[in-house]
Order: structure tokens, then sequence, then C-alpha cells
């Protein structure tokens, strides 16, 4: 049985009076990698914010896990089991690698199912980010760009969540980050962790994504599998191509 955690309907959004998400209409399904892709200044960023309760101003229905989450602040969505690993990193610098990861910690969780969810260990994320297991006592100040990259990935995994809001993990990091970025999405969909990704790289998206959801100036364009996306040419054109 597929299992849907993260459902949005008719979800706007606004900074101020602006108005940036029209009518957002999304899902994540359990074990799925969804790729929310579009140009800068399309909406990505703004849509993830949205769903974990970031904006002053937002409407529309959010229901993760059969919470209704359209009105609760982040703090509630994360203890639910909603994980959010921002752009701008936002790793404590003056932390070791160890004490940011104690900062994330939450226990344990299972599935409604009674099975168990992922559970995450300084010990298991070492093998995942072998470059975090050789500096743990390392403040995080004092890593590069792709290293607080990981760890603040990192960070959001011991919270065991269910579902990752991933945004732009590929941005601004060196080429052998992103494919171990890539490998680590991949890895954490065999662990059974769903993923929604915020993305403008088809290349990254394609490695990674099941299916492909395309926004541009804050509505959805374009809505398929990822195949189905990298087959249709009109649509990169119109909407992801620089």
């Amino acid at each position: 049985m597929t299992t849907t955690l993260l459902e949005t309907k008719a979800l706007r959004a606004w900074y101020g009076a602006a108005q940036i998400l029209y009518d957002v209409d999304l899902s994540v399904r359990r074990g799925e990698v969804v790729a929310l892709m579009g140009r800068n200044g399309a909406g990505k960023s703004t849509t993830l914010k949205a769903i974990m309760g970031m904006l002053a101003k937002r409407a529309g229905a959010i229901r993760f896990l059969d919470h209704d989450i359209s009105r609760t602040e982040p703090h509630h969505a994360s203890r639910l089991g909603l994980g959010f690993v921002p752009e701008d990193r936002r790793v404590f610098t003056d932390l070791t690698v160890m004490e940011n990861l104690e900062v994330g910690k939450q226990p344990g969780r299972r599935w409604a199912d009674g099975t168990e969810a992922p559970l995450w260990t300084p010990e298991k994320l070492f093998k995942l980010f072998p470059n975090l297991g050789e500096m743990p006592n390392r403040p995080g100040g004092r890593m590069s760009g792709g290293e607080q990259q990981m760890l603040t990935v990192a960070r959001t995994l011991m919270g065991n969540p269910y579902l990752v809001l991933l945004d732009e993990p590929s941005e601004g990091v060196a080429p052998v980050i992103v494919e171990q970025m890539a490998q680590m999405i991949l890895q954490l969909k065999r662990q059974g962790v769903s993923i929604l990704l915020s993305e403008q790289n088809m290349h990254f998206a394609e490695l990674v994504s099941d299916r492909a959801y395309v926004l541009e100036k804050g509505q959805i364009r374009f809505e398929g599998t990822m195949a189905e996306l990298a087959a249709n040419e009109e649509v990169r054109r119109a909407y992801l191509s620089v």
C-alpha cells in the first residue's frame, strides 16, 4: 500500500504584501524522492518554508502523516518527524560536529503499522558521511561549505525524520560533494526516508528523483515522473533552461 506522507492543497504564501505561491498542490509518498524544480525565484524555497511553517503568511491545506500542519509552528512539524535542511546551512559555528549532531537529536519513531522508522546515530551518520567521521571534534566554523552542508543534513537526520525537506543541496558546493550528496540521497531512500528536494540542477535531480514538479512564478507548470520530465524538452526549455 502506498502511503502519502505529505500533501499540500491550494498552498499560497506571501512575503509581506507580495504573493509568491499560487495554489500549489503536491504530494510525497513513503520511500519517494520528489524534485521541486524551477529557476531561481520560481518559489521552490518558499514552498519548503511554507510547508515547514517558517512564513508569517500562508494559506491552504498542508497535511503531514494525517496531521493538519497548515497553521502550526516549525517545531511542531519537526516533532511530528518532518525534517528541514535549509539552503544557507545554519550550522552552529562554535559547536563541534558531535555537539551539532546532539542539538538535533530526537527519540526514535515508528510507522503507523508499528514497524520502526529509520533510526540515526552518530556512528551510522559517519558511515553515510565519512568526511564528518574524520572530524568529530572540529568546530562547525572551521569546515568547508560542502562539509557544513553534510553536517546540516546529518543534524536533521538525528531528529529521525520520516520525510526531509532538502533545499538546493547541490548549490554552491564542489562537484565531488555534489556526487556525495546524490549517493547520500539514494542511500536515505533505501533506508526508507522520503525527500522533497528543491533543485534546479537537472542532472542531479535525474540521478535521485522518482517524480518532479516544475514551478514557475509560484505555480506548478508540470508534474510527472522524472523520466517524463527528462523526455519533455518543451517543458525543460520553457521553465528550466537559463
